[in-house]
């Protein structure tokens, strides 16, 4: 027989994330095949670790409240309530909650096992675009220059 599962997603804890929270469904449900995660980010705030891309994944937004800008090579596209906004395999994005109110929207990724991002960003010490290395150091999300080593961002877990 199947195993059903059902869970209170407030329950959940907030993970390291550039957002004010970021529940990791999938993880908590078991999920193999495809990712989900619901983000709460204040205004300003960016929806990702960096400018990436996935490329081999291919990643889906969907806007519940407030309003999301992604920064891609094509332009920007703002995404409000109720719109969704589709990331094909091996195409760099970075989002960011750009509505007076906090943004908060679904994430959703396939295949989950191809997950892996390759951010590349402007680092500020050694002055190059460089891919960005990401690691866990006590619960705490850190992103360097692979090029120079500089720590470029820290993201810990939201306040749930």
């Amino acid at each position: 027989m199947p195993e059903y599962t059902t869970l209170e997603v407030s329950s959940l804890p907030d993970a390291p994330s550039p957002t004010d929270g970021k529940k990791e469904i999938d993880e908590a449900v078991g999920a193999t095949a495809f990712g989900l995660n619901l983000y709460t980010a204040a205004p300003g705030q960016q929806a990702s670790m960096g400018y990436h891309h996935h490329p081999d994944h291919e990643e889906l937004f969907y806007v519940l409240d407030g309003e999301l800008t992604f920064e891609t090579p094509d332009g920007e596209f703002a995404v409000g309530a109720g719109e969704v906004f589709f990331v094909p395999p091996g195409a760099p994005q970075k989002g960011r909650a750009t509505s007076d109110t906090p943004a908060r929207f679904l994430a959703v990724g396939a295949p989950k096992a191809e997950d892996h991002a390759t951010i590349v960003e402007h680092c500020p010490d050694c002055g190059t675009e460089t891919e960005r290395d990401l690691a866990m150091e006590d619960g705490v999300a850190v992103v360097s220059c692979a090029d120079c080593g500089t720590v470029t961002d820290r993201f810990t877990a939201g306040p749930d």
